[in-house]
């Protein structure tokens, strides 16, 4: 059995919300309320935006034994997945709910303050929970775009987390505050903004700063030492913004490559280190490093990778079931790695090979730059195979700069075999709440692009 949250005293803060600190006493206190409140049924999809009531959502599952649903997206499409993976499934969401195809739940109003069980006194028992109790499943989108579920059991993520902690360095004299830009249904943000808080006697903010003023305001308003949960996309925006930016003890990145000079550039402005987490939906966070200084990737105690069947294989630790990563891996030894790309990004064009990674890296280099991402289309990639010719596109943000100049600086960065065709402008990418340019939507753009391009010719034609 191991304890809900492992704080030494329920008047420990364990989460800031709206300014307030809510103590370990009132969070077990939401979380008794809201299990008692749950309707019948095995799962939950847990959709609240509000990362305190995503926690006691999550924790009052745990609680009154429901398991929670934690997909990547909540698309029509995946929501009728879901609906037939769990038929049982209820949306307990703080948000608009007439549209979604499966029964919803609003998140009940929490206790008010002088309710039993909040004030300084009363009666705190931590829940406990079997450590082989199921209490999530997390979805991956597999080859066929379905969600591909992968169980979480308490133990292993309590396992997981704790070790976070540890790498992260963690003090339990100085408890850090976690400020997190990434939602709490992703992997990262659930395992790096709200687990790890819960076992590590931290406190996490309630909101979810996606602006750079937002994200510069909620720094400010954190006690020390604060520590920003964020990604790559983020960063850059923030420091491109060219706003003033308060200290923080710890910057932490995930869910994409991060490049060399945008995590020096990050340690300078918040005169912080930058540790950046390698892990996946499979595996939780499984290594860390500071990519301002060093290559390698140090494991987390206990993890094991093994290379066989022309894959690098994650094991042992927090980690239930042995797992293929989705990365071209060199292993150094005494549980250190290099990291050489994504096996579903590697590009190979008439011999010459590269990675998506790697041109975005170079791209994002370039001044003027702002934001860009390479794209390998999939209906050009067919079209080609016979020939042997692969033609990448490329979507850029560069006010001021035109095709021609970009073209110009990325011809001494990477081969011309690589230059993207066509190079497309857009005012901004839309990325999702992580900081990714899903496929998908990286086809719709390129097809819109072609589909004007079209249009375009067909009107100069006589």
């Amino acid at each position: 059995m191991l304890p809900l949250v492992s704080h030494a005293h329920p008047d420990a803060v364990v989460a800031w919300r709206n300014g307030r600190p809510v103590s370990v006493r009132r969070f077990v206190a939401d979380v008794r309320h809201v299990a008692a409140r749950l309707p019948a049924g095995s799962h939950i999809l847990n959709a609240c935006t509000d990362r305190y009531r995503f926690a006691v959502g999550f924790a009052a599952g745990m609680v009154a034994g429901r398991i929670s649903l934690l997909p990547s997206t909540y698309t029509p499409e995946t929501l009728r997945h879901l609906a037939a993976f769990a038929p049982d499934t209820t949306v307990l969401t703080d948000g608009e709910h007439a549209e979604l195809p499966l029964p919803a739940m609003p998140f009940p109003a929490l206790l008010e303050d002088g309710a039993p069980g909040t004030q300084a006194g009363d009666d705190c028992e931590i829940p406990l929970i079997a450590a082989e109790q199921l209490v999530a499943w997390v979805f991956t989108s597999g080859s066929t775009g379905a969600p591909v579920p992968h169980r979480k059991t308490w133990g292993l993520l309590v396992t997981n987390v704790r070790a976070e902690g540890e790498a992260l360095g963690f003090a339990p004299a100085r408890p850090p505050t976690l400020v997190g830009t990434v939602p709490p249904q992703h992997m990262y943000g659930f395992e790096s903004t709200v687990l790890v808080a819960l076992q590590n006697g931290a406190a996490f903010d309630a909101g979810r700063p996606f602006y750079p003023a937002d994200i510069v305001a909620a720094l400010e308003r954190a006690p020390a030492p604060a520590m920003l949960i964020t990604t790559p996309f983020h960063l850059r925006t923030l420091l491109d913004e060219g706003i003033g930016l308060p200290p923080a003890a710890l910057l932490v990145s995930a869910t994409a490559p991060l490049p060399v000079d945008l995590a020096r550039r990050a340690e300078a402005a918040f005169d912080a280190p930058l540790l950046e987490i390698y892990g996946s939906t499979e595996t939780g966070q499984i290594a860390t490093r500071r990519s301002a200084s060093e290559d390698a990737w140090t494991l987390f105690p206990g993890i094991r990778l093994d290379n066989r069947d022309d894959a690098t294989w994650a094991s042992e630790g927090h980690i239930e079931v042995a797992v293929p990563l989705s990365d071209v891996i060199e292993l150094c030894g005494d549980g250190r790695f290099l990291l050489k790309g994504r096996n579903a990004d590697l590009v190979n064009i008439v011999g010459k090979r590269t990675s998506l990674g790697w041109l975005n890296q170079q791209l994002l280099t370039v001044p003027g730059v702002r934001d860009g991402a390479f794209h390998l289309p999939d209906a050009q990639a067919e079209q080609d195979a016979q020939a042997r010719t692969v033609r990448l596109a490329a979507f850029v943000v560069a006010p001021g700069l035109d095709a021609a100049a970009v073209l110009a600086e990325l011809r001494q960065r990477i081969d011309p075999v690589f230059l993207p065709r066509p190079l497309i402008f857009l005012d901004s990418l839309p990325r999702n709440a992580t900081g990714k340019l899903p496929r998908a939507t990286a086809e719709a753009l390129l097809a819109r692009h072609r589909a004007q391009h079209q249009a375009e010719r067909q009107q100069e034609r006589p």
